[in-house]
Formats: structure tokens, sequence, C-alpha cells
């Protein structure tokens, strides 16, 4: 079987749960995001993204067809853009061609120049190699560069993002890969037997009334944590869950921690 792939050469794009423009927005991709083509229609194809094995429907004009080895180099890409709220992009001849997000994946890159496509790009703006080293020290600060920004379902970006793709995106600043949903993410990383061993970059997991888990935060120590629900919010948190101050209630019940790290 002759497979397809093509790769997101936006900023930013929904991934929706059908073939429609008011179909569920089920996650995004940023520029640089690549998948596998699994159906290929007149207006839209379903896809099955690299990073995440996340399936759904994406507009056929939101992306460009690449090939085999185009493909397995963006696998093989190790640099992203850094914590900065966008990163300006220029087609080689000067002309602005694209406003890039945090966490876009950058191809194999000389003097800030490369492909994606048949495009060549030039980047004003700070391209990182992540680095797993780096998480303890630094994850605090990545997540809380999203702090504040508005709770989108199925977002991955500072302009809208949901529980699960706030831990995803932090996570990837370190080279940690991180499924899409929190259900999935709570099947990673080892299981922390008290929240009071919590430490800074563990994430915590919620569960609803039927046992099924369906939020998930970033902890910053063992008696506070940052998710986004409403916004992206720092919030306490004990053995019963997360306490909303402004509510003065609980909000979330505590599931487990674990940790990647």
């Amino acid at each position: 079987m002759n497979l397809s792939f093509g790769v997101c050469n936006l900023s930013l794009v929904p991934l929706r749960t059908e073939a429609s423009d008011k179909s569920e927005m089920c996650s995004q991709l940023l520029f640089g995001d690549h998948f596998t083509l699994l159906e290929v229609g007149e207006k839209w194809s379903r896809i099955l993204t690299e990073y995440d094995e996340y399936e759904g429907w994406i507009d056929n004009k939101q992306y460009v067809k690449i090939n085999q080895t185009a493909f397995d180099g963006l696998s093989n890409a190790k640099s992203i853009l850094g914590l900065e709220v966008f990163c300006k992009a220029y087609k080689t001849d000067n002309q602005l061609l694209l406003k890039l997000l945090a966490g876009s994946t950058i191809p194999h890159h000389v003097d800030d120049l490369f492909y994606l496509g048949d495009t060549r790009y030039k980047i004003e703006g700070t391209i990182v190699n992540p680095k797993y080293s780096e998480f303890r020290s630094g994850v605090k600060d990545s997540a809380q560069f999203y702090l504040g920004s508005p709770y989108l379902w199925g977002g991955r970006s500072i302009f809208g993002i949901d529980c699960s793709g706030f831990s995803q995106m932090v996570f990837k600043q370190f080279g940690i890969k991180l499924k899409r949903d929190a259900w999935q993410q709570a099947e990673q990383g080892e299981l922390v037997a008290f929240l009071q061993e919590a430490r800074t970059g563990d994430l915590a997991f919620f569960d609803n009334d039927e046992g099924r888990i369906t939020h998930v935060g970033i902890m910053l120590d063992n008696q506070t944590i940052i998710h986004a629900s409403g916004t992206v919010r720092i919030d306490p948190i004990d053995n019963q869950g997360i306490f909303n101050a402004e509510l003065n209630r609980y909000t979330h019940k505590l599931r487990i921690v674990k940790r990647f790290s």
C-alpha cells in the first residue's frame, strides 16, 4: 500500500471530527505538524497526525502534500519555535508570509532558512532544540507562558487552548511527547503514590462522576496547579482536588498524579 503524506503550512488550522466546517474542532495543527493521509476527498482529507497519532479531518486548502523523505525529515526534526507569542516567517523574497506560534515544528534549517514543501522560508524568532534535561528547571516558566490564555476546546495555542493541549504544548518545549487527550496522557508516565510527593512538572488528572478522566493540569508544587479551565490559571490543590477560591468550591476531583522526569 502506497501511503500519502501532508504537512500544515499555515500558522494554525482546525482538525475536525467530521468533514465539515460546522463539525466540532477536536484539535489544531500548527505549522510543521505533519500527517499520514488516510482518505482524500474533494474538499476534505481524513488524516492521522504523526506527533500524537490523532485522527480527524482537515480542509484540503490548509495543507500541502509532501513525499516520504520530507515526512521522515519532519519526524526527525529537533527544532521548534520557543516561547514567543509569534515569530515572523518570510519567503526568501522578503514577503511576510506567516506569523508562527510557539511550539511550531521547524524542519532542518541553516541560518534560519528552511524548506517546507516547495516553499523556502526565513524565520525571525527563537528556534530552540528541546532538552529533556531542562524540564525540571524550566517547566514552570514554560507553563506560565500560557497564563491567561482563554480555554478553547481542541485548542493548542496561546490564543486558545484546552487542558490537555496545554500540557502537551508545555511538555513539547522539552522534547516530551504527550498524547492529545487527558485520558490518553494519564496512561503515560509513572504513578506518584501521594499528592504530598508531587514535584514541579508532575501531571495531575481528574475524573468525573462516572470515573472517566476529563481534566489534566501541571503541578507547580505539591499544593499548587496550573491548568486550563475558563482560562489558564493557577489554583490550590489538595487530596480532594482543585479548589477555586473565586467560586469558593472544588471544581475538579483528583484521580491520580503522574511523573514524566
